[in-house]
């Protein structure tokens, strides 16, 4: 039987963690990389008959782990793949602070784990698997806010918005290939996540959108991680997935 591989960051906790226990289903393969593993997925995968490997990394230094990730592909065999899939999900916010109170490494950190980290993965993939037939697809997970720019979190909106722009880039070069990968820049929607209460308890004075977010809470607008992992899981399967390479899952 072929298998469905899938390759995830940022799959030990939140929406991330939903992701990967909804896609270990039978004859599922599943690579997680992530900074720790989670024991949970060893004994979910065990019980419903999947694959899964577990990478501890910290994605703040990615060329190693895109290195790794490159020879590991290449030792794959294709035929026994029915497809493979990378879905960039990790992320991280810096402090909730104007540019010019920010911290240089906490700065640097956001964007290096927000899309350098994707960048090379994405190099990685698709340069290991460019001659593969089975279907490939890249799923760079995106954010409203990569589109509509929010005081005191520049670093964040900056990668999200060079995510969506470097998505564009590597979706044109791949429709020139025979059997080119699809790709898409995904926003999930505003999901119950830690970040929302990093959000909800920043500093009033340096975070003028608090109030916003505060009021996404009390009128329990935030989607669970289960429920957002599921709409990003089905747009996934799309017919029409990689059509456009910057899209909302709400549409």
């Amino acid at each position: 039987m072929q298998q469905r591989l899938t390759i995830l960051t940022g799959a030990s906790r939140g929406m991330g963690l939903a992701m990967a226990e909804q896609l270990l289903q039978p004859g599922a393969r599943l690579l997680c990389i992530s900074r720790k593993a989670n024991a949970s997925l060893d004994a979910l995968a065990a019980q419903r008959g999947a694959l899964l490997e577990q990478w501890q990394a910290d994605l703040a230094d990615a060329a190693p782990v895109a290195a790794r990730l490159s020879a590991w592909l290449q030792a794959q065999v294709p035929a026994t793949l029915q497809s493979a899939t990378l879905i960039n999900n990790a992320g991280v916010i810096s402090a909730l602070a104007p540019v010019r109170d920010g911290q240089a490494a906490d700065l640097a950190n956001a964007l290096r784990v927000g899309l350098e980290a994707p960048l090379l993965l994405c190099a990685a993939f698709l340069g290991a698997t460019r001659h593969w037939t089975a279907p490939r697809k890249v799923l760079n997970i995106s954010s409203g806010l990569g589109r509509r720019a929010m005081a005191s979190s520049a670093s964040y909106c900056a990668a999200k918005a060079g995510l969506d722009h470097f998505s564009r880039s590597l979706a044109m070069e791949e429709a020139l290939q025979a059997h080119g990968a699809k790709v898409c820049s995904l926003a999930p929607g505003v999901i119950a996540t830690d970040m929302q209460v990093q959000l909800r308890s920043a500093d009033p004075q340096a975070f003028p959108d608090i109030g916003n977010f505060q009021a996404l809470h009390e009128r329990g607008m935030l989607s669970s991680p289960d429920e957002a992992a599921a709409r990003i899981l089905a747009y996934l399967e799309r017919a029409d997935f990689g059509t456009d390479p910057v899209a909302d899952v709400r549409g």
